[in-house]
Parts: C-alpha cells; structure tokens; sequence
C-alpha cells in the first residue's frame, strides 16, 4: 500500500498493465495512475497477465513477486522471451538485494517494495516511460530510414549472422549490459560499435579498454582514473575510461583476462553506478552502459574460480555469441567482394568500376582455395588475407600466387616455383622454353605422387581438368608411365 505521500500530477497517455493478487493493491494503484493520467488494466494472476499482453498491447507493467500461480520473476522472464523493450518494474513486499539483483538480471527495469511512495513510484514509472518513449521514437526514425549505423560493416546473409543483426537491433535501444562471446576475429569490437550506434547514446563517446593488452599494474587506473600523487609517476589527475564514457559506453574487450582485485572493482561499478578513481576518498556517479568482450569461455572460467560467478550474470544479462567463419562458409564471397572493394578504394588502384566496385576476382584454383580453408583465424584473418591479394594484383583474375604461403601449406599445396639453375636449351623460342618447364614440372610432381593426376592437381593449385588438358597437349604418357 502507498505511505500517503502526495501525488505527482501528470497527464501522459500510455497504457500500464498492473499485476497483483490482491484486490486491494490493483484498486489503489490504479486509481493512483489513472488520476496521474495513465489508462491502466489489470491482471490478478502470472497467466493473466501474459493474456493481457497478448492481447493489447502495454507501455509499462509493474508487476508482483508474489502471484497465486507462478513467481513474478519466471513471469517477467517469459515476457522477456517475447519483448526486450518493454519496462517492467517489478513490486514486492518481501524485498532483498538477492531477489532485486535475479531481477535485473531477467531484464527488471527497476525494483521497489511495498509500501511504496506515491511520488516516488509515478518519477520512476514516468523516467521508464520516457527512456521508452525515445528507444521507440529512435527505432522508428532508423527504421524509416532503412539504415542501421555500424551494421554495414558487419557482413554477412547466412542463418548465424541474421540472428545476430536480430539481437543487435533488438538490444540497441535498451540500456541492458551486453557479453559478446566469441573467437579471436569474429568481430566482436564491430558489433560493440553497432550496438552502440543504434542506441540513443550515439551522439556519445565509445570508449574501448583492451583488457588483455593493458599491463596489471596500470589496469585500475586505465579503468577509474588516479590522482596526483597516488603512485610513482602520476604526476597530474588523469580521468579513466569510465569517466571518459560517461552517458556513453564502455567496450571492455578480453574482461575474462580482468584481475581478481578488479573483477571486484568492476562489480561494485555496475551495481552502485559508483567507481573511486586511484588514491581517491571521494566516488564518482557516471552513467554507462557496459559492453564486455571475450575469446574465453567465461562460464568455465566461474566453475574453475578464475572469474566471479556474480561479476558473470551481471554481465551476461544479454549474451551474444558470435559464428566462427568456418561456420558460416556462406558469407565467404560476401566477404570477399566487400573486402576486394574496400582496399581497392584504399589502394585508389585501377582496378574499380564506375560504381566503385571491385573488378578483381578470384581465379577459380584461388577461389576453391580460400573456400576450403578453416579459417582460424576468422574474418580478420581474410581481411588480411584478401588485402595482401589486392596490394600483389598484377591484373584482373587472382590467381593462387597472391595468396598467403602458410594458407596454401596448410591446405597440402605448393606453388611452382622457378629455381635460379634453371636454364632454357640454346636457340629455344619463349613458348618453347615455358612448354619445357611445364612439361618438367608437371612430370616430377607426377612422379612425386606416384602419377595421381588428383593430388599432382591439388599440388599445383590448378583444377584436375586443367591438368589433365595441359597432359594431353604436353604429350606425357601417364599410363604407360606409371607401368614402367
């Protein structure tokens, strides 16, 4: 029940769904509401409450803990399974920090206990309302534009990648703390930065701390700032990162490599909003929203003790996990033509057209290659990759010779290689001095394979029926060589 406190009068418009067991709870909160100007609807029951969603749609829901047929909590997490966006405040008489932490982990925007204020409750549900009202008005406008910032350079059309734009449009707007898991090079800085261009923090800083690349020692200063003096070598007050993201957001990118000491520092921030810059008294308010990255299994890490268990579902309360490239071979020529486009522009070679595409290609010896390759090192390493290719380009069709010698090695290839000794017969024209080569070539890596015109293929980066044509115009004998 309220603590009588007055009534913070507005007139606003949007609907909110009340969800409590108790007659007397609905009557009062709703003739609160309704006087503040609010239309309001109930639900007595977790199942009523989901039908009522159902069927007409909400602004807000403050929703009970405790309902007759299942836990608040289990009802909000099935909200969430359907709706990101909505704010949903939960109410409860029987509040605790472990209870008010599960439910922001499920997706809470706020969490209050009865009695509640009268005031209080309309400033929380009209700042919910408000954040709420300017993610969809930003979605809207985006939409209307068919255009997602930061997604255009994250490429790809196969099932893996789709999902990913879905969750990463889904997720902008909202102010929810994000853990991007996946392998070294799949990304997960590009999609820190769509997340956070799409979100109603644009306009604000993007601050990246590598956490794997900055030394121990120097680690909490990076993240919270120090002060004159608070150790050798500060010799003026120097904002951290946090600071430096303040209203915008922070990419924490390898956190799995973060120290004991600061996975602690870390959890008082995201909990109390709140961080104490190096040999500080004095806390620091910020407002961020959070972005954490990893190559490491972080719930193994939780089980082995490396990583807190409490530290992980505070940031995991959106998980991402990103495809390696070997699991979306699909997006392989997407790639490829985005990148051969992209360092053609850099290089300002000759080799676009007049829409500013690509016309390099792949040789197909090239392209089967790159298609069979497992790619360990994902798309950073076929951006490197398809960037050497275009830097070595002589003409229009790439050939295997541009390609990495390590990616060929690893493939079972080689290339054919011209040995300084070599010397053409006396008197011998140009076509017949390349015809002699060839001839030789082709008959030692033959004879290296036991005469398998498949693997000799394989070997000399060329397609079998490639070879096999150069056979028959060379005019070697492969049976009667193979029997003798």
């Amino acid at each position: 029940m309220p603590d009588g406190s007055s009534v913070l009068q507005k007139t606003p418009t949007e609907r909110i769904l009340i969800v409590d067991d108790e007659v007397a709870i609905l009557e009062s909160l709703e003739l609160l509401l309704n006087k503040a100007g609010y239309i309001t609807a109930t639900a007595d029951s977790g199942l009523a409450c989901l039908d009522a969603l159902a069927a007409e749609n909400c602004d807000l829901v403050l929703l009970d803990q405790m309902l007759p047929d299942k836990p608040g909590l289990e009802i909000l997490a099935e909200i969430r399974k359907q709706d990101l966006r909505l704010p949903i405040m939960m109410l409860t008489a029987f509040g605790s920090i472990e209870m008010a932490v599960k439910s922001i982990q499920l997706g809470a925007n706020n969490f209050l206990t009865k009695p509640w204020s009268n005031n209080k409750l309309l400033l929380e549900i009209e700042q919910a309302l408000t954040r709420h009202r300017l993610e969809e008005e930003n979605a809207r406008l985006r939409s209307q534009l068919g255009f997602q910032a930061g997604l255009e350079n994250i490429i790809g059309k196969s099932k893996p990648m789709k999902h990913v734009f879905s969750l990463i449009t889904q997720i902008a707007p909202t102010p929810s703390t994000v853990l991007i898991s996946g392998e070294s090079g799949t990304g997960k800085e590009l999609v820190a930065k769509a997340i956070h261009a799409n979100s109603s923090r644009i306009e604000k800083p993007f601050i990246t701390v590598n956490s794997g690349s900055v030394p121990v020692d120097l680690m909490e200063s990076t993240l919270f700032g120090h002060v004159k003096g608070s150790f050798a070598g500060a010799l003026k007050d120097r904002k951290g990162s946090f600071e430096l993201a303040h209203q915008g957001t922070i990419f924490l990118d390898e956190v799995g490599t973060l120290s004991p000491e600061l996975q602690s520092k870390l959890l008082r921030v995201i909990q109390e909003r709140e961080f104490t810059p190096v040999g500080s008294n004095d806390p620091t308010q910020i407002d961020v929203r959070i972005i954490a990255a990893t190559n490491d299994n972080l719930f193994a890490a939780v089980k082995e003790g490396r990583f807190r268990e409490d530290l992980y579902y505070r940031l995991n309360v959106i998980g991402i996990e990103l495809p390696p490239l070997r699991e979306r071979h699909g997006d392989l020529p997407l790639l490829i033509q985005h990148y051969l486009t992209f360092f053609c522009k850099r290089e300002q070679n000759n080799y676009l057209d007049g829409t500013e595409k690509s016309t390099l290609q792949f040789s197909a010896d090239a392209l089967r290659i790159l298609m069979d390759h497992n790619w360990p090192g994902n798309v950073r390493e076929l951006r490197n990759t398809v960037e050497r290719a275009v830097v070595l380009a002589k003409k229009r069709e790439l050939g295997p010779e541009v390609l990495p010698k390590l990616m060929l090695e690893k493939n079972g290839l080689i290339l054919p290689q011209i040995h300084e000794d070599f010397q053409p017969l006396p008197g011998s024209s140009l076509p017949e001095i390349v015809e002699n080569f060839e001839r030789n070539l082709i008959l030692g890596q033959l004879k290296k394979h036991k005469y398998s015109q498949t693997e000799t293929a394989k070997t000399l980066c060329v397609a079998l029926s490639t070879l096999n044509q150069k056979i028959q115009r060379l005019g070697i004998k492969v049976k009667q060589l193979k029997s003798d």
